[in-house]
């Protein structure tokens, strides 16, 4: 199947060429809390009946929708051709969702949605349009941060929750603009934790949820919401065969979006720890390099490509993604600790980590 980032493409302005559907998702999700564990019973309670299950389902998501509903935006840009958009010229139109953070007027949504964008509209549930500015975007992350000036009142935050209690199986909810439709709602689960996804600047994002929440054209940049409201993902991919919803679907976690976001509107600037290499998971256990950048750090400290990595400053490498992940929670100049195996030999080899090329 096919990895696709979700933006929708409008028109086309000031050309003759008319565009297709492009690539963007936005997913909202819902989340349930754990079953309570066994205990001693002090009380018998009927068990719901399946239409007692589905109504406070029902209930749950209508109000979830009325509480989260007014903090998605939708959002309209004019791209340059610089952005390969619009190859006959001129300027294209894409759009995608947001989600308001604050009462200053800062609203999150995907990097790929405000690529090359030349203007940027933000439609409010009420109706209401506002010009948008761009505070500063990821690539790496796709994570970007955009700012209206409207009076506070106009503005409903949503609040980041966090990634890391996230289970599989947990109900999600998704609010976006699929197909142009705004404020759209679609409901499904968390079907797995921990992918990895590739960033507009192809560099690797771990940690992605993965859901089965219908998402589409327009929904990129949407906030993954649980039960109580709170971003646990920015929806960003979908994997299918068609260019629709086939079911799954990827969100950027949210405890990397908010680290990111936060950077951006305190003026900051986003770096990413380097390692400088490329890899592939080995035929056993570990992740096996396929070639080291030159002069990267990697490089420097000696690592060579057909090594097998298998921890991390001691913690355990099954897999490319986890190699991904254990350098993603480094911060640039951190000394790490990189055992390999090379030659049926295990070495320790240190490493300080770089700051990642854009």
């Amino acid at each position: 199947m096919n990895r696709q980032i979700l933006l929708r493409r409008i028109a086309p302005i000031g050309a003759a060429l008319a565009l297709g559907g492009g690539a963007g998702a936005a997913i909202y999700a819902a989340t349930t809390g754990p079953d309570g564990g066994a205990g001693t019973v002090v009380a018998s309670v009927p068990a719901q009946s399946a239409a007692q299950t589905v109504a406070t389902t029902t209930s749950t998501l209508t109000q979830l929708y009325k509480d989260a509903s007014p903090g998605v935006v939708d959002i309209t840009v004019n791209q340059s051709d610089s952005s390969g958009a619009n190859p006959g010229g001129g300027q294209s139109q894409a759009e995608g969702s947001g989600f308001v953070v604050d009462t200053k007027g800062d609203i999150v949504t995907n990097a790929h949605v405000v690529d090359g964008a030349t203007s940027i509209k933000v439609r409010f549930q009420t109706g209401r349009t506002a010009k948008a500015t761009l505070v500063g975007a990821d690539d790496s992350t796709d994570v970007a941060v955009i700012k209206v000036d409207v009076d506070s009142s106009q503005l409903h935050p949503l609040s980041f929750g966090t990634s890391s209690s996230v289970q599989v199986g947990q109900s999600v909810a998704a609010i976006g603009s699929p197909f142009g439709l705004p404020e759209s709602m679609t409901s499904g689960i968390v079907s797995a934790l921990n992918r990895t996804i590739t960033a507009p600047n192809n560099y690797s994002i771990s940690g992605a949820i993965q859901t089965d929440a219908a998402i589409n054209h327009g929904n990129s940049g949407g906030p993954l919401l649980n039960m109580s409201g709170d971003v646990i993902g920015i929806n960003a991919q979908i994997e299918s065969d068609s260019g629709g919803n086939d079911g799954v679907g990827f969100a950027i976690p949210a405890d990397a979006a908010k680290n990111v976001a936060t950077t951006l509107i305190a003026g900051g600037k986003v770096q990413h720890a380097y390692l400088g290499i490329r890899v592939a998971n080995a035929s056993s256990s570990g992740a096996q390099i396929t070639s080291v950048v030159s002069g990267s750090p990697a490089d420097k400290a000696g690592i060579k490509a057909g090594d097998v990595v298998t921890a991390i400053d001691g913690n355990a490498i099954a897999s490319a993604d986890d190699l991904t992940a254990q350098v993603g929670v480094h911060q640039p100049s951190d000394t790490i600790t990189v055992t390999v195996t090379r030659n049926g030999s295990s070495k320790d080899i240190k490493v300080t980590l770089g700051v990642r090329p854009s």
